[in-house]
């Protein structure tokens, strides 16, 4: 008479419902990204020109490298500068000896005037070539400098610190003043983009943009997007922390964010399959039951978008376990 209570007590524990986690189905804004390439563009391109003309003697870079401002880049050497400086120093030498000569006549003549011998306008005339003298030299010594200058200015200089991206001139050619001998990428990288206008209603500066990279997905910051559309595109650039300027013009894939929608979403585990269909369990007012539904993408965080089969306000099972469906 005992045992017999126990045994129905025991029964009953067992037959107790185990109560089952549920979620209160409600909708969820989605934005719609859309998949294009972006072309890593550095902010500045400046070439680094030559300032005379002559032959490329030192090519001290090639592309890729990094330079810093005034480093030298190359060296132009112009032959002719040295023979228009030798030619300089001989016609100051010669100078130099007409002036030596001017300023013994005029000391001579003006031991003359003392004693009377000579006249005063012959005097100024001494004087006035010895001054002219001394301007020609002082014109030869400016030449001269100038020349000098000119052998100087055959360093090609770094105008701005950055990477070199091209150097369209071998060592040994013969370049023009003005010429490019290399082209700098300063002031960092950025990302343009070129996307149908008509997504541009989407596009708001300020905006966050998804980025895979080489070294995993990053994000970014729409900074401008351009008023002028060409050829049925819109051009924008985002701005990403960091990145590399090892490959510039090179493409990199973007998401971008174009519209966003409404869905329900339920976690992946309350999903389970049974002959090929799919189905959620619902806790309902005469319990729970099974429906089948039709799942679409994956969303984030391990959630799955319901297509057909669940509305809004629904308590789905988040663990179900698998019974018929209704």
């Amino acid at each position: 008479m005992r045992r017999f209570p126990l045994f129905i007590l025991s029964l009953l524990a067992t037959a107790q419902p185990t109560l089952a986690e549920t979620v209160t189905l409600s909708p969820t804004v989605l934005t719609e990204w859309k998949a294009v390439y972006g072309r890593i563009e550095s902010r500045d391109r400046v070439p680094a020109r030559a300032r005379i003309g002559g032959t490329v003697t030192e090519l001290a870079v090639s592309e890729g490298d990094m330079v810093t401002a005034g480093q030298t880049i190359a060296t132009v050497v112009d032959d002719k500068l040295s023979f228009r400086l030798d030619a300089n120093a001989a016609q100051r030498e010669t100078v130099a000896a007409q002036l030596a000569n001017a300023e013994k006549e005029l000391d001579r003549g003006e031991a003359l005037l003392k004693q009377g011998v000579t006249t005063v306008q012959r005097l100024d005339a001494l004087r006035t070539q010895v001054e002219v003298l001394r301007g020609q030299i002082s014109s030869i010594d400016a030449e001269a400098e100038v020349i000098r200058q000119s052998q100087t200015e055959g360093k090609v200089l770094a105008p701005a610190s950055g990477r070199i991206l091209d150097v369209p001139v071998p060592q040994g050619a013969v370049v023009m003043p003005g010429e490019a001998l290399a082209t700098l990428s300063v002031g960092g990288t950025f990302l343009r983009l070129a996307i149908p206008e008509r997504h541009a209603a989407m596009l708001v500066e300020g905006r966050t943009i998804s980025i895979e990279t080489a070294d995993g997905p990053r994000e970014g910051r729409l900074a401008k997007a351009y008023p002028l559309v060409e050829n049925g595109r819109l051009i924008a650039d985002v701005e990403v922390e960091g990145l590399s300027d090892r490959l510039v013009d090179a493409r990199i894939l973007v998401r971008l964010p174009l519209a966003e929608r409404t869905a329900l979403l339920v976690p992946q585990s309350a999903l389970f399959s049974h002959s090929g269909l799919d189905f959620v369990q619902v806790e309902t007012s005469t319990g729970t039951k099974s429906r089948v539904v039709v799942p679409g993408g994956r969303a984030d965080g391990g959630l799955v978008e319901i297509l057909s089969g669940l509305q809004s306000g629904d308590l789905v099972v988040t663990d179900p376990a698998e019974v018929g469906h209704d």
